[in-house]
């Protein structure tokens, strides 16, 4: 069995949120203070999510697992969980997204314990708008970081990138060039409508179209595998012929939702079939009530099942979740 929505498509990729908790305070994603986190007993245990994503993989075809936040180096437990994961058969190929502080002691071990790769967040080259963007003065942590997995061989390593007006939106050009001789790739991502505060305006937003035609101007760009990018977020481009590549996620103007492939686990145990929907099925009290493997992969697919088309970004009415971004995972 696996994981069918109404339109056809098999979510083989599920995205496991650990923590809602983050150590940065991005102007895209948080307010400076008064985000209140989940309670401890409202998370679930490290035995919870392995059991899940045992669920997922060995009764509902999952085949790849990412692991995020909030900030997933926060949780304790995280080497471990990757670990134990990486023992199922069939073994899920898993990968983790993070903002790199902490990653510097820990990429070995994720290595060790069978992460195969990492994307992570950074958004600008320069230490002073770092601490605008994030509120925190701790650039240097990421760029160690970064290397760190590089080094650890958790590779390819993508660099993930949201350009905000008045703060980095002259920097693409300047990053592209840094991820191609550091060997990084890097993706651009639209700001999408999931800050805490409620403050994202589609009529400020930098966009994909603007993203291409500012490297453009400084770097002939092809398309990857023609036009069609099938179930990746990212349209990828071939850099000055290749063989390096940039990537950009245009999630509110370019949306890949007609091929979407993921399911979402957030970390008190809420299914979420969408970033943007607003329905959830919890599993966290089906777990805790005991009930069996079967019934509770008969509930992850039944969630499925209510997919909506799209994530309905274009739609006059459409709502913005009541979860944030960082309580529903990236």
């Amino acid at each position: 069995m696996v994981l069918l929505d109404t339109y056809g498509r098999v979510a083989t990729d599920l995205r496991v949120s650990l923590t809602d908790r983050c150590n940065l305070r991005c102007v895209y994603c948080m307010p400076e203070e008064g985000l209140q986190w989940l309670a401890k007993p409202d998370l679930l245990t490290d035995d919870e999510i392995v059991r899940l994503i045992r669920i997922a993989v060995t009764l509902l075809g999952v085949t790849e697992v990412r692991f995020t936040g909030g900030e997933p180096l926060l949780r304790p437990g995280l080497v471990s969980i990757v670990e134990r994961s990486a023992r199922l058969t069939p073994r899920p190929r898993m990968s983790l997204t993070t903002n790199g502080i902490g990653l510097k002691r820990t990429a070995g071990a994720l290595k060790a314990a069978g992460l195969d790769r990492i994307n992570v967040s950074l958004d600008t080259l320069r230490p002073e708008v770092f601490q605008r963007l994030t509120r925190r003065d701790r650039h240097q942590d990421v760029l160690d970081g970064l290397r760190a997995a590089r080094e650890a061989g958790l590779t390819p390593v993508k660099v993930n990138t949201v350009l905000m007006p008045g703060l980095n939106d002259d920097e693409a050009p300047e990053l592209l060039a840094w991820a191609l001789a550091e060997g990084y790739e890097l993706r651009f991502i639209e700001q999408m409508p999931l800050d805490a505060q409620h403050g994202w305006k589609r009529e400020g937003m930098i966009t994909a179209g603007d993203i291409l035609n500012t490297l453009r101007a400084r770097f002939t760009l092809t398309p990857e595998g023609g036009e069609e990018r099938g179930s990746s977020p990212a349209e990828r481009w071939l850099v000055d012929g290749g063989p390096h590549r940039v990537g950009v996620i245009g999630s509110v103007t370019r949306p890949f939702c007609a091929a979407c492939d993921r399911t979402r686990l957030t970390a008190d145990g809420q299914v979420r079939t969408c970033l943007f929907a607003q329905e959830e099925t919890d599993l966290r009290a089906a777990l805790r009530s005991d009930a069996p493997d079967e019934e509770i992969a008969g509930m992850w697919r039944a969630a499925m099942r209510g997919k909506k088309a799209g994530s309905g970004l274009d739609d006059p009415s459409f709502l913005q979740p009541s979860r944030p971004m960082s309580a529903i995972g990236g």
